[in-house]
């Protein structure tokens, strides 16, 4: 990439919970991407048109709400509608592992981060989907 990352963190639903958002935000821009953070209680399709607006490579939402197997699937369709297909959703917050493995194994999402996770793990799995496509 001969540009910076783009990305985009959003917290859809009722949620009210961003700590971990703005810790992984915060980390991803200090690794040198740009960072759009939408703010909490973001409807599907306002993460989506926001996504779309800012012409993002990658879309991160974060789930705490237990809504993950509703919003994460929603808002890939939306993002396929949109044309956004090649552009990767990762997810993370409280996502019991079978359900990351559906969300993953699926085809919804390229990667899910749960608590605890080292934010130099997320950095380098973004950077990974990108390595090579120069």
């Amino acid at each position: 990439m001969n540009r910076p990352i783009k990305i985009l963190i959003a917290k859809p639903g009722l949620d009210g919970h961003d700590r971990g958002a703005k810790v992984v935000a915060n980390a991803l821009r200090d690794a040198g991407m740009e960072v759009i953070y939408t703010g909490l209680h973001q409807t599907p399709e306002m993460v989506v048109e926001a996504a779309v607006q800012e012409d993002v490579d990658v879309v991160s939402v974060s789930v705490l709400s237990g809504a993950h197997m509703t919003l994460i699937p929603k808002i890939r369709r939306l993002m396929d509608e949109s044309g956004m297909k090649k552009v990767h959703l990762i997810g993370g917050g409280i996502i019991p592992e079978k359900d990351a493995e559906e969300l993953k194994n699926g085809g919804k999402v390229s990667g899910i981060f749960g608590p605890g996770t080292d934010t130099r793990d997320i950095v380098t799995f973004i950077q990974g989907l990108f390595k090579g496509k120069d």
